[in-house]
């Protein structure tokens, strides 16, 4: 019988082998996300290849991955009280408001941190327009290109890019961007060190004192174990153990047709596995550091209080959120489309917390 899903995969996984095959080797293909397609020209075949142009332009090497090391170095100076990662593989049209406000709730309780933005769309002029403000009011923030080969040398890991880079090895259905997001933010932070951040997170107090932590994303009924852990906020010394078991299972269990798998799984995974294994010292936090409301409650902190029961709630969790948690993760693929409505729990914790307070 005719077996339309595993054609579908095939020929989506010959399609992005071709991709990659044409990026890496293409140098005069060139990509502005302001283009429009042509609808009169083929424009869905335009819009796939410019989305996957826009993907994969990040495993290619240039002059400004060749100098990753040395801007890494030259940035975080004696003047860091703390350094900071995030990663951004979109382009950097879709680099709005939600993602403003992480980086003004981050130099709120940071002012004397910096943080570095990996990313190859972000390190542009378009990218600088964007981080300017930041920078006038004398924050320390850069957008740089990172060397995947650099960061992943050594690990079981390179070998897994390696081949991706050829051809020989099937990204998946899951979008690549967020699997290299995965597997960057451990890289970068085993490599140096320090706190890495998704950009869809709102810090609510300083991080000073925490080390080496991940949080918990779900506890049991009892609330003495956890049954989830999540990657969207690391903390870790430069080349912490762990970080490097991390790494090697990315490379050696690849998944790239399940959500999570490379991400969220493989952290829990890898600690279940670990138990209490010795050399390995770090701490768990429980969900209410940084993950006070799970992906699908999170709705209920962007909604203005319409009554007056309603309007205690949100003063008691503010009480809480205030007293208990770290940050707060917005869970962005579910909250990416609500508004921030005037009163609710979100938009008083982003009046609290901003540098700007323009992005609201």
């Amino acid at each position: 019988m005719f077996d339309h899903k595993h054609t579908k995969i095939s020929i989506f996984s010959l399609v992005t082998f071709s991709v990659i095959i044409f990026l890496i080797h293409g140098d005069g293909v060139t990509y502005d996300d302001s283009l429009h397609p042509d609808t009169n020209k083929g424009s869905l075949d335009k819009v796939v290849l410019q989305g996957k142009l826009q993907e994969f332009k990040i495993l290619k090497s240039n002059n400004l991955t060749r100098q990753f090391h040395a801007r890494v170095l030259g940035f975080f100076n004696n003047q860091c009280e703390s350094q900071f990662f995030m990663t951004w593989i979109s382009p950097v049209s879709s680099f709005g408001a939600r993602e403003l406000l992480s980086i003004e709730s981050l130099f709120k309780v940071h002012p004397k941190g910096c943080l570095m933005i990996l990313s190859r769309t972000l390190d542009s002029i378009h990218g600088y327009r964007i981080l300017k403000p930041f920078l006038d009011k004398g924050f320390k923030v850069q957008a740089v290109t990172p060397d995947l080969s650099f960061l992943l040398k050594g690990t079981l890991a390179e070998g897994w890019f390696h081949e991706l880079r050829k051809g020989k090895k099937d990204p998946g259905e899951i979008p690549l961007s967020q699997n290299l997001s995965n597997l960057i933010r451990l890289a970068v932070l085993y490599k140096y060190g320090g706190v890495y951040l998704d950009t869809d997170f709102i810090l609510l107090k300083p991080l000073k004192g925490l080390r080496n932590c991940i949080g918990a994303q779900s506890m049991d009924f009892g609330g003495k174990h956890w049954t989830r852990l999540n990657n969207a906020i690391l903390i870790f010394d430069m080349n912490h153990p762990l970080l490097l078991r991390f790494i090697n299972e990315f490379g050696l269990t690849f998944d790239g047709n399940k959500w999570g798998h490379n991400g969220p799984y493989l952290v829990s995974r890898v600690v279940g596995k670990l138990g209490k294994r010795p050399g390995f010292k770090f701490t768990i936090l429980p969900p209410m550091a940084f993950y006070p409301a799970d992906w699908n409650k999170i709705g209920g902190f962007f909604r203005k209080p319409k009554t007056q029961g309603e309007a205690k709630w949100v003063e008691a969790k503010l009480l809480q959120l205030r007293g208990e948690t770290y940050g707060v993760h917005l869970w962005n693929k579910q909250s990416s489309g609500l508004i921030i409505e005037e009163g609710s729990v979100i938009a008083r914790l982003v009046s609290d917390h901003c540098v700007i307070c323009n992005s609201l």
